[in-house]
């Protein structure tokens, strides 16, 4: 279990109690203390708390009034009751009242044992019922927003299920690119419900206190679109469309987030791309032409950043472009189509500028290919020194930027051969590194995770935390537990 509360009013009852339960065997992470019933129920609202050990007789509040007022919390722990015989009356009324077990004083380690052991067990099929039941509601809430002809018997069942949660007030819609490192086993208490692979997306939604905080965290470097403000079920759809148009937006504009209210929608875009323009760009690649097609190319793009086109214009556009390249080139491209087609998918990548560099690093490449001019060797041997550079650095501010300018390598070029020698992008192959060391220095050292986040390269201690669980399906402290219960076998 997690979280583990004990309430008692003397001082040595309630030390006693904690040394039993640490000699326990169950494993229990953070074990909270306090004098009465009052402190206790402000530790019950703002956190969530897995089992409690009360004592009935105590100042200021009661055990007793402490059960009855936690019954309107939304978290309630599963209770043991601690007394002496006098109190027997008082412990049956609590037990009444949900409590589920009764202690008596002087309390016998083996009975806490017993009793943690039957509560412990009821937490984990808890947790795991909560994680069926939240990714039932997830599916549900995804078909709830791809499909255009809810029922209303559907749309009732959504309002239940969904009455304790964000949608049940005025809630934010939240899109961005799927980058696979959010965990899809959220922490206690998220501030938010995130649905994955929602039409490509990720998606978030939320209430407008807690934007800036994932805007800070989850979303930290990611472009992202902000739905209005909406209430209900039957808005949900509407404010995915409006979070996309404004995810668009943010997207060739590179801001951090752009919301949907603030968007001049319908703005006419002066220019037009014409057809034939592109076609002779494809053709001009296969010719001592490439550097002015490649040049045509960016002057698109560079519009396109600026918002000169609509994101119809570039979507057609590129399809055009990559259609009429496979076309045209398909004896040379039979070992390249898969990689092609990645770039059709335009908002898979974080933002347009990233995506500008993807397509202009490959179309450089294939264009030296095309005229004898790809220095494979050479490459590779800059590639490698290149992958040193990373090793050595990982624990430093390091980005793609520096290391090209590390190897001389244009930057564009180096992002399209980089991801081709190593199999993995730049970010992920950074981001494995330093997993692959921090896994190491858990194993291997007593260092704390804080001091460990910043040595493989983490300045912000939470957001190497869920990095780290997304990669590995566990926290960093979990991570460590499991290899010291490995190294006892």
């Amino acid at each position: 279990m997690k979280t583990l509360l004990i309430v008692e009013d003397e001082k040595l009852i309630r030390q006693g109690i904690k040394a039993m339960i640490q000699r326990s065997g169950v494993p229990v992470d953070n074990i909270l203390e306090c004098g009465n019933g009052e402190m206790a129920l402000e530790i019950l609202k703002m956190q969530k708390v897995d089992v409690m050990f009360t004592d009935i007789r105590m100042p200021k509040m009661d055990g007793i009034a402490l059960v009855k007022a936690m019954q309107e919390l939304p978290h309630i722990p599963l209770t043991v009751a601690v007394s002496g015989y006098d109190d027997f009356t008082y412990a049956v009324e609590m037990m009444r009242m949900g409590v589920r077990e009764y202690i008596l004083k002087p309390v016998d380690r083996d009975k806490v044992k017993e009793v943690l052991q039957k509560l412990n067990s009821e937490v984990t099929k808890g947790r795991e019922s909560e994680r069926k039941d939240r990714s039932l509601g997830c599916q549900q809430l995804k078909y709830a927003i791809l499909n255009d002809n809810l029922t209303e018997a559907e749309k009732k069942l959504l309002v239940r299920q969904c009455e304790d949660t964000f949608l049940a007030g005025e809630y934010l819609v939240i899109l961005t690119n799927s980058a696979g490192d959010i965990s899809d086993d959220p922490l206690e208490n998220c501030p938010y419900i995130y649905l994955d692979a929602v039409d490509g997306y990720d998606l978030f939604i939320t209430g407008e206190k807690y934007l800036p905080i994932l805007l800070k965290d989850e979303l930290a470097g990611r472009c992202v679109g902000i739905s209005s403000p909406c209430t209900g079920i039957e808005s949900l759809k509407r404010a995915f469309k409006e979070a996309l148009i404004a995810r668009k937006e943010a997207f060739y504009l590179g801001k951090e987030y752009v919301v949907y209210g603030e968007i001049s929608v319908g703005k006419e875009n002066g220019l037009r791309m014409e057809e034939s323009a592109v076609e002779q760009i494809v053709h001009q690649l296969g010719t001592d032409k490439y550097e002015d097609a490649l040049r045509q190319i960016k002057r698109i793009f560079k519009n396109a950043a600026l918002g000169g086109y609509t994101p119809e214009q570039v979507e057609e556009s590129v399809e055009k472009l990559l259609d009429g390249i496979l076309t045209t080139y398909a004896n040379i491209l039979k070992t390249e189509k898969e990689a092609v087609r990645e770039y059709y998918a335009i908002y898979g990548f974080n933002s347009f500028s990233e995506y500008e560099s993807e397509v202009l690093g490959w179309l450089t490449n294939f264009c030296d290919t095309l005229n004898s001019r790809f220095d494979d060797y050479k490459n590779k041997q800059k590639i490698q020194q290149a992958v040193r550079y990373i090793k050595e650095n990982y624990d430093k501010d390091l980005n793609m930027a520096v290391v090209s300018n590390h190897i001389s390598m244009n930057y564009s070029l180096f992002s399209y051969v980089f991801k081709q020698y190593t199999g993995n992008n730049f970010v992920n192959y950074l981001k494995e590194i330093r997993i692959q060391e921090a896994k190491r220095l858990l194993e291997e050292t007593d260092m704390k995770v804080v001091d460990i986040s910043g040595k493989v390269g983490y300045e912000n201690e939470k957001h190497f935390m869920k990095t780290f669980k997304a990669s590995c399906g566990v926290s960093p402290t979990e991570y460590r537990k499991n290899m010291q219960f490995k190294g006892k076998d």
